[in-house]
């Protein structure tokens, strides 16, 4: 059994992590929380502690970090004694944190594909660019590396998987839809890192068609969905991690992402795309200075954090899988709906962070206790997925079902 865990990051994920730890430390123990800004550590423990999440006797401290640096991020793994790491900083920090996990022997989680600073939208499928490149070192060194396990990726990826175990004899396509229906009253914001927001949305869209990679721009291809709670809702085609491990690990022959844009979020980011200030590449000012174009638009923008306050509605993201069984073709949506005021109230962060960090906190228990222990780098859908669901509905994140039976609650 691994004990004691090591947060990397101190967004607004970080502080969700954080906080459902601290009501799990009785199975993950000591809980550690590192960043470049030590004040922002500091600040979510402070906040653990006004709520009094620790549900028993543990540490909780924190650490100023450069995960870049890899000697430095292995020093802070042995003095805390942590057996797991909760990757929850910027996506340009996963190799950097999983060699030092490798190197120390402790289990790592992210919730999200490696990037090169320099480079956007590579080659497909993504995680072979880096991540997967690197299963025989893990599984060498017997290493648990649990990638994507947060909500899209993570989660829809292990609905991905429940429908093809328990719903269907074979299935034809999967849909995953993000929509969030909330409001956070700001001119304009991002809900998570705006530099990681806008890369995602820069690049070529990716999607699984017919066995086969297609390629799209963005917000070329969109539609109505009519989703549970959330009503009719506009959706585009995106380019998205669990795109790129679906669609080898599971043998369907289309896997899509769709997430909802607000015309005003689709006419700003069109503005600054065209206006060349989503660019990742230096420039240099008129007076010298190098500067990246993203990075400045980064610096405007308010923090996703601060949203948290001010934010309503709900968000329901979900997979809507098409198939046969029994000879006959079906279709079933498998999905969740959260509340922004309801996460906000329960641990200070708003409803898209909430989503993305219960899942690996959940990710991290059952490595604590066995379950997805599995010594050997792993996607979400490598892995069983009743019991991280079921691990799910208990501390947060409920799943649902909407078939030719009806719409209801899915127990484990």
């Amino acid at each position: 059994m691994k004990k004691n865990v090591l947060i990397i990051g101190a967004g607004g994920v970080a502080q969700v992590v954080a906080h459902k730890c601290a009501q799990n430390n009785d199975v993950l123990g000591d809980i550690h929380i590192a960043s470049r800004t030590l004040a922002k550590c500091e600040a979510i423990v402070a906040s653990v502690r006004e709520k009094n999440a620790l549900k028993t006797d543990g540490k909780l401290e924190a650490h100023a970090l450069n995960a870049l640096d890899v000697d430095a991020t292995k020093a802070l793994i042995e003095k805390t004694g942590a057996q797991i790491v909760i990757n929850v900083g910027s996506a340009f920090l996963n190799m950097s944190v999983m060699s030092a996990c490798i190197a120390t022997g402790a289990a790592y989680i992210d919730t999200a594909i490696h990037e090169d600073p320099l480079k956007i939208c590579e080659t497909p499928p993504w995680y072979a660019n880096y991540e997967w490149k690197r299963r025989e070192e893990c599984e060498k060194a017997g290493v648990t590396a649990i990638l994507g396990a947060g909500f899209d990726p993570g989660v829809v990826n292990a609905y991905a998987k429940l429908a093809l175990d328990e719903y269907f004899d074979k299935v034809d396509s999967i849909d995953i839809v993000d929509i969030n229906a909330g409001s956070h009253g700001r001119w304009f914001a991002t809900n998570f890192d705006p530099e990681i927001n806008f890369r995602e949305f820069t690049g070529q869209v990716w999607s699984w068609q017919n066995g086969q990679w297609v390629s799209n721009k963005m917000f070329e291809i969109g539609k109505e969905w009519d989703l549970p709670v959330v009503g009719k809702q506009k959706a585009y085609m995106t380019g998205h991690d669990e795109v790129h491990s679906l669609s080898q690990n599971l043998g369907v022959p289309n896997v899509r992402f769709w997430m909802g844009f607000s015309d005003h979020y689709i006419n700003v980011f069109t503005v600054l795309k065209n206006l060349g200030l989503l660019s990742e590449q230096p420039i240099k000012t008129a007076e010298g200075l190098e500067v990246v174009p993203l990075k400045v638009v980064k610096a405007v923008l308010p923090d996703p954090s601060s949203l948290a306050p001010d934010y309503t509605g709900k968000t329901c993201i979900g997979d809507l899988v098409k198939g046969t069984k029994d000879g006959k073709e079906r279709e079933v949506f498998i999905y969740n709906v959260a509340d922004h005021k309801e996460a906000y109230e329960e641990v200070g962060s708003q409803g898209i962070s909430y989503t993305a960090g219960v899942p690996a906190v959940a990710a991290a228990m059952l490595i604590a206790t066995g379950e997805w222990d599995v010594k050997k780098m792993a996607n979400v859908e490598d892995l069983p997925p009743q019991p991280f669901l079921g691990l799910l509905n208990k501390i947060g994140l409920p799943t649902r079902i909407k078939d030719e039976n009806g719409d209801r609650d899915l127990t484990f």
